[in-house]
């Protein structure tokens, strides 16, 4: 495939870039921004670091960059190893087994599970300082043919030559730049709706449990155990992780009338009274290990308030991705749902996309930024639309439809060979950074072509032998 044809022939600078919201997907790409000497500066609303959610788990299809940004060690060190979702009833019976132990050979690493608190600070430790600028809400931004303006709600500015919106899925960079595009006539009408959805999660992480009651901890590799109930409108989940700690997670399904009252909040937090009610509501679900008589009373009362949140699980892949200098990745632009196991994946993947194309911008010129941008959104697209639907479908495992019921008697009695196929086609997307040193490949399954790797190496060495003649 031909590689990109930009305005400018010869490199001019690099582009400062400046990165609102520090997520996983921002701090990823500041990550590699850093590693690629290109100026940025991170921008985050919250004033002090506030990691919230339960448990991620990251294999084969992030493990190379994880190691090219030098922290896989530390990864692998942070959690365990996982290879089976366990599905229980209410009865704490054992129903079927979702197995991907193979998923590590195909792939070449294996997957693993640790709290996202404890990705998040491996993240974070790897960006400098004076980078990230702590309690900055963007209020609005203005961009022309110079550059990007941000204001924010302290009324400092902040100017660059990039935009790239990364602060999750209520971004206050996607509003901004939607409401620029409506006043101009070119937003489309999907993007002017908002985001729905259909379940209420309920998340929290433990602090260090006693091995001899909840015994699943004393295993090394983690135990992810999904209750399903059958006359109630839940299905829970929890995974024992490094530390004797248990994260947890509560799927409430909302039917329509529940949606449009939970939706006046028109944010994706509540705050306490809602949790604590919730809390209430599930204390005295079973569930699996230790004596047969645990509940999720006993993990919540084992959690500290700060780390249990209430959040809605929006589903949407917006139309409109970018626009003159500015761009969104990560939930700003695709929110999935995370029964998908794909959500903390796919904004890795766009931060490397990004990045990839970043490092080779030949100039600031709004010109070759729409170009980088254009081969960006091509790329990650379809992905993120086959991850939007199997979010969809996974999330049919837990839920009481018709639909739902067929879906887990497909999961249940699926022949290997099908089962195999979707392992298979997961593991082949293995992407890799163009401008650090290639991690060996060592999946038994081809990986994946890559377009932002392969194109932008291509520029990386056209340029290099230039200067080589140069020299000479």
């Amino acid at each position: 495939m031909s590689s990109a044809t930009f305005s400018s022939t010869k490199p001019t600078g690099k582009p400062k870039v400046l990165i609102v919201g520090a997520g996983l997907a921002g701090l990823t790409l500041a990550i590699l921004l850093d590693k690629a000497n290109v100026p940025y500066d991170v921008y985050e609303r919250a004033s002090e670091v506030k990691t919230l959610g339960a448990a991620i788990y990251l294999g084969p299809n992030v493990a190379a960059t994880l190691m090219q940004i030098g922290v896989y060690d530390e990864f692998v060190s942070k959690s365990r190893p996982c290879n089976s979702i366990d599905v229980f009833d209410e009865n704490r019976q054992p129903s079927f087994v979702m197995d991907f132990s193979e998923f590590g050979t195909l792939g070449g690493f294996d997957g693993h599970i640790l709290p996202r608190s404890a990705l998040y600070d491996i993240l974070l430790n790897q960006v400098p300082a004076e980078c990230i600028h702590r309690g900055k809400t963007v209020r609005s931004m203005s961009q022309d043919e110079n550059g990007v303006k941000i204001r924010f709600s302290d009324d400092s500015t902040a100017e660059g030559d990039l935009l790239v919106g990364s602060d999750g899925a209520y971004s206050a960079v996607r509003q901004s730049l939607y409401d620029q595009l409506a006043s101009e006539g070119k937003l489309p009408k999907s993007d002017a709706e908002g985001l729905p959805f259909s379940c209420a999660c309920l998340v929290g992480q433990t602090t260090p449990l006693d091995p001899e009651k909840f015994t699943e901890l004393k295993d090394t590799a983690c135990h992810f155990n999904n209750i399903l109930a059958l006359d109630r409108p839940y299905s829970w989940m929890t995974l024992t992780v490094k530390d004797n700690i248990i994260c947890w997670q509560i799927n409430q399904y909302l039917d329509e009338a529940s949606s449009k009252a939970s939706g006046s909040f028109r944010t994706s937090e509540w705050g306490t009274e809602a949790v604590e009610s919730m809390c209430n509501d599930v204390r005295g679900f079973p569930i699996v290990g230790g004596d047969s008589t645990l509940t999720l009373g006993d993990l919540i009362d084992n959690t500290p308030k700060e780390r249990i949140s209430k959040v809605m699980l929006e589903e949407k892949v917006f139309d409109t991705w970018y626009h003159d200098r500015t761009i969104l990745i990560g939930d700003a632009c695709h929110k999935v749902h995370p029964a998908s196991g794909l959500g903390g994946v796919s904004a890795i993947h766009d931060a490397i996309a990004l990045a990839n194309w970043i490092n080779v911008l030949p100039s600031a010129s709004a010109q070759d930024i729409d170009i980088i941008f254009k081969e960006y959104k091509s790329e990650r697209l379809e992905p993120v639309k086959a991850a939007y639907n199997h979010g969809k479908s996974m999330s049919e495992l837990s839920a009481r439809t018709l639909i739902a019921k067929v879906f887990r008697f497909m999961a249940k009695y699926m022949p290997y060979w099908l089962w195999r196929m979707v392992l298979v086609k997961n593991a082949s997307v293995r992407p890799q950074v163009s401008f650090l040193p290639p991690i060996e490949d060592k999946g038994t399954v081809k990986a994946q072509y890559q377009p932002s790797y392969h194109k932008t190496l291509d520029i990386i060495r056209a340029r290099e032998a230039e200067s080589s003649v140069a020299v000479v």
